[in-house]
C-alpha cells in the first residue's frame, strides 16, 4: 500500500498563488524586456510581492476554512505580518546597501563586489498588490472549491 501525504487545501492554495505571482512576473518582464525572461520566476523583488501574496493566501485560506477567530488563523496572521515586514524593511535595506556597494565598486575596480542583486526588497505598492492578489485568489479558490 503506497504512503500518501495529505496536503491541506490552504497549503495548496498558497503554493498556487506563489507560482501564479512568479509566472506573472515572467510575463510582465518578458514583455518589458522584449525577450523571454524566465529568470524572474526564481527572483526576489518585483511586482507583485510573491512573499506577501503567499503568506496572505495562506492566512486567508486558513481563516476561511478554520474561522477567522481560530488560534490557527492567529498564528498564520502573525507569521504573515512578520514575513511581509521582513520583505519590506529588512530586504529593502539589503537592496539599498547593494546599490551603494555597486556604485562604490564602479569607482574602485580593484575591490571585488561580486554579484549583488539590487532587486531584493519590495516597495509598499508591491506589497499591497501581493496582499490583494493573495487574499483575492485565496477567496476565489475557496468559493470555487467549497
Amino acid at each position: 500500500m503506497p504512503l500518501t501525504l495529505p496536503l491541506s487545501a490552504s497549503l495548496i492554495t498558497a503554493v498556487i498563488v506563489q507560482l501564479a505571482c512568479q509566472a506573472f512576473k515572467v510575463v510582465v518582464n518578458s514583455v518589458r524586456e522584449r525577450r523571454l525572461a524566465l529568470s524572474w520566476f526564481f527572483s526576489t523583488g518585483g511586482m507583485p510581492s510573491a512573499h506577501s501574496a503567499f503568506v496572505t493566501a495562506l492566512s486567508v485560506s486558513i481563516g476561511l476554512r478554520s474561522g477567522f477567530q481560530s488560534e490557527l488563523f492567529a498564528v498564520a496572521f502573525v507569521f504573515s505580518i512578520i514575513v511581509i515586514y521582513d520583505s519590506w524593511r529588512l530586504r529593502g535595506a539589503v537592496q539599498h546597501q547593494a546599490k551603494i556597494i555597486k556604485m562604490l565598486a564602479r569607482d574602485r575596480p580593484d575591490v571585488p563586489a561580486g554579484e549583488l542583486r539590487e532587486n531584493t526588497g519590495h516597495s509598499p505598492a508591491e506589497i499591497v498588490a501581493g496582499v490583494l492578489a493573495g487574499g483575492g485568489l485565496a477567496l476565489l479558490g475557496w468559493l470555487l472549491l467549497r
